[in-house]
């Protein structure tokens, strides 16, 4: 049985809101931008954009949140996140929007949730008690899931297809209720006043560093996350290009698509805990890259659009159980009071590696002359990357 702390409930309902205007945005933006411009350079381009933030601001962020109250920092990043997108759906209606704009908003967007996402993930054990942290990581991923893909998804295609702002109209008032939710949860979220860090910025983001090089198991599980990050990129940023151009669906049609990649996220989700249990932390990071990496090369030689749908499917089983080992790790491994700095120290590697490897993917796209190409190159390379996993963790 879960035990909780209170605020669990709270917590997984402002963060499905968030991830429903999340998977909204993830599919509005990049089908906006592709009226706007079939440059496949500037398509990455967006995916770029909206997590350069992390490579920028993760390690500030990390640290504020040691410092302030993350219930507090979610309200407000919700909220900038709504006025940012209402503003964009208005552009959009009054046909000012350009692939500047979209940059723009991505960009806005993108800083904004630097905040929200790790402040949602550092309150997991303020409000879950030790045992039940991998099945609140797992329940927080199927939020994620469903709010992204489930119903963001599907939402985001269909009524774009309808006008262009009315996605972006949705993705606001999302945003809006998932800073309302909240202010409905009781109690302080501010770390202890002993444990708040006096100390400025940059030694407080060292500290986060120094932790990290004293925890080896840790650090190498940061070095393979951000390397999945980098390899799984290349052609994540290209999957609106590999659905319209490669397989030759519509704009309404690619949420279908992503909508069935979802069924599979939540599998993963649901099973990790399960899998975590029998085959262990090493199998379930190894396996799990293995997997992606088979997925994504069928993807690149398939031409039906129904095998594709199924294989990323399980490409997202695959990552999700990966990611849950991931955050687990973390919430056992890491002392509260740094966890935010830790956590910034991780989502700057983590994530900042998506830009990277959205760029290379666009490029390598461009210069192979095909998304389902690039596809075969990042699938190959997550191959090598879980042989190297399963050598680096054996113990």
């Amino acid at each position: 049985m879960l035990r909780t702390r209170g605020g669990l409930g709270w917590l997984l309902a402002s963060s499905a809101a968030g991830n429903l205007g999340d998977g909204i945005t993830k599919v509005a933006f990049p089908l906006l931008a592709a009226t706007l411009t079939r440059d496949p350079v500037l398509i990455a381009g967006l995916a770029a954009a909206q997590f350069l933030p992390w490579l920028l601001l993760a390690l500030l962020t990390g640290v504020l949140l040691d410092r302030v109250d993350r219930r507090t920092a979610i309200v407000l990043a919700n909220t900038v996140r709504a006025v940012t997108v209402a503003a964009t759906a208005l552009l959009v209606h009054l046909g000012f929007a350009s692939i500047w704009v979209v940059y723009a908003a991505a960009l806005v967007v993108g800083a904004a949730e630097t905040v929200a996402d790790s402040a949602t993930n550092v309150l997991v054990p303020a409000v879950v008690r030790g045992k039940g942290l991998s099945r609140a990581n797992s329940m927080l991923q199927g939020t994620e899931i469903v709010g992204q893909t489930f119903v963001g998804g599907p939402v985001g295609s269909v009524t774009f297809a309808v006008f262009a702002a009315f996605p972006f109209l949705l993705n606001s008032a999302a945003f809006a209720l998932g800073a309302a939710l909240l202010l409905a949860m009781a109690g302080s979220y501010r770390p202890p006043a002993r444990q708040t860090p006096a100390s400025g910025v940059r030694a407080d983001v060292a500290s986060g560093f120094r932790w990290l090089r004293s925890s080896p198991v840790l650090l190498r599980l940061l070095v393979f996350a951000g390397l999945l990050s980098f390899t799984t990129e290349l052609a994540q940023a290209q999957l609106v290009l590999y659905a319209l151009q490669d397989l030759g669906l519509s704009e309404a049609a690619f949420g279908v698509f992503a909508f069935v990649g979802g069924i599979g996220g939540l599998a993963g989700a649901a099973a990790a805990t399960r899998l975590l249990d029998r085959i262990g932390r090493r199998g379930v990071l190894a396996g799990g890259i293995a997997v992606s990496g088979t997925a994504f090369i069928a993807m690149g030689a398939s031409e039906d659009a129904v095998l594709s749908a199924v294989l990323f499917a399980v490409f997202a089983a695959a990552i999700v159980t990966v990611n849950v080992m991931l955050a687990t790790a973390r919430h056992v491994l890491v002392p509260s009071e740094l966890l935010g700095r830790v956590l910034g120290v991780w989502r700057t590697v983590v994530w900042g590696a998506i830009p990277a490897g959205a760029l290379l993917g666009g490029v390598l796209t461009d210069a192979l002359g095909t998304s389902s190409a690039t596809f075969v190159v990042s699938g190959l390379s997550q191959l090598a990357l879980a042989a190297a996993a399963a050598l680096a963790v054996r113990r």
